[in-house]
């Protein structure tokens, strides 16, 4: 059996990066854009909530869509929300209408709906040891959206003859034809191409679904909310210890490739180590990131921490999504399930990134890490308790290298 990845893989690493490209600019843009046009100050977020909400309101129905038409056909309707998101942000900022933005956003958010499922399609049919590396080579795209977005707002936010950052929405429109032409470019795939029988290994039962999928998707849904609400929080108290801008930027800008660098290297993890150690160790990531921030309140020892957080939702993003498709191997719901993850991952991370003003200005900083804390402890236990005794593919993969040493 080959161990080398398909080339769809690393077009699906290409969509990946297109994909987070374009949220990471919408980080940078929507609030300053926002405030600009909003009708009072408070209707600033206004437009970013919208882009989460619909997000998380399109994230099941793309998964039953692409269960019966197939992933291609899929992602290639997803650029269109991308373009209606362009082309709709331009005409908001040209004209300075409030409600256009709304609109733009909202697409933004379907189509990020649509290519989440980069990272699950990119394992569709391959072999159990290749799934987490397929995965976190996926993810990985984060690196090059880390590089690509800022560049590309800071080159198109202000040039002459254009409002500010209209060009920035225009880019998006670009975006849109390279997302479809990649998605042209993959191979065709019938309403049930994910359902192809993948012999297993000699020996190997399947885990059972229910509490090994409710792991999974906790897993990944607990540690990007985490991840949300400290990341945020984190640069509102900097702030409020009166950091300057640009060390608070270079911290945060620390924390991103914390979370996508490791990506490179995440799925050789999880082979040499297992999914059930991998997960443990972003959740020990997450709960360290929280000890520091009680433990000390300086600059240091906050870059310290975001970095840790960074590092602990890598692992518990792509260990729970590894987990995920192994338990979900050749089940015949496996697209629906996959929506069902990337809904409670939606609903987290629209939780995470709404709730750190009002938990920082009731509950405090300290507060906060301490809920956050105890959250992941009771998850960690969770985990280990679940998923204790031998790994299925793990295990297989053990005889075989004993098998080609004797």
């Amino acid at each position: 059996m080959s161990s080398t990845l398909p080339r769809r893989t690393y077009l699906y690493f290409t969509a990946q990066s297109i994909n987070l490209t374009t949220a990471v600019m919408s980080v940078t843009m929507a609030a300053t854009v926002g405030a600009a046009l909003a009708p009072a100050s408070t209707w600033s977020t206004v437009p970013y909530g919208f882009q989460f909400l619909c997000m998380m309101l399109a994230t099941y129905p793309v998964s039953r869509l692409m269960s019966r038409i197939g992933r291609k056909r899929a992602f290639m309707l997803g650029s269109i929300p991308l373009a209606v998101s362009g082309i709709s942000g331009y005409l908001a900022v040209q004209e300075q209408h409030f409600a256009t933005l709304v609109i733009s956003h909202s697409a933004l958010g379907i189509y990020i709906a649509f290519a989440n499922f980069n990272r699950f399609a990119a394992t569709d049919n391959l072999a159990q040891q290749l799934k987490p590396k397929a995965l976190s080579l996926v993810v990985a795209g984060g690196v090059i959206a880390a590089v690509v977005g800022p560049a590309l707002t800071e080159w198109l936010r202000d040039v002459d003859g254009y409002p500010l950052f209209a060009l920035c929405y225009a880019a998006l429109l670009g975006l849109a034809a390279v997302s479809l032409l990649v998605a042209a470019c993959l191979p065709g795939d019938g309403a049930r191409a994910s359902l192809v029988q993948v012999e297993r290994p000699a020996g190997a039962t399947a885990a059972p679904l229910g509490p090994v999928l409710a792991v999974a998707m906790a897993v990944a849904a607990l540690g990007y909310g985490v991840m949300n609400l400290l990341m945020i929080q984190a640069s509102l108290h900097m702030e409020h210890m009166r950091e300057d801008f640009a060390d608070v930027r270079l911290a945060i800008q620390w924390h991103v490739v914390a979370m996508f660098a490791p990506s490179f290297f995440t799925g050789a993890i999880i082979h040499q180590i297992g999914i059930r150690a991998t997960i443990c160790a972003g959740l020990g990531l997450l709960i360290g990131c929280a000890a520091m921030n009680l433990g000390s309140h300086s600059y240091a020892m906050m870059t310290l921490s975001l970095i840790a957080l960074g590092l602990g939702w890598n692992l518990t993003y792509v260990g729970g999504g590894a987990l995920l498709a192994q338990a979900l191997q050749n089940s015949p719901s496996a697209m629906q399930m996959q929506g069902k993850n990337d809904l409670a991952i939606a609903l987290f991370a629209t939780v995470g990134a709404f709730s750190p003003s009002l938990l920082l200005g009731t509950l405090g900083w300290d507060a906060t890490n301490a809920i956050c804390m105890a959250l992941c402890m009771v998850l960690l236990l969770a985990a280990g308790y679940v998923l204790r005794g031998p790994e299925p593919g793990r295990a297989a993969a053990v005889q075989v290298r004993r098998r080609g040493t004797s």
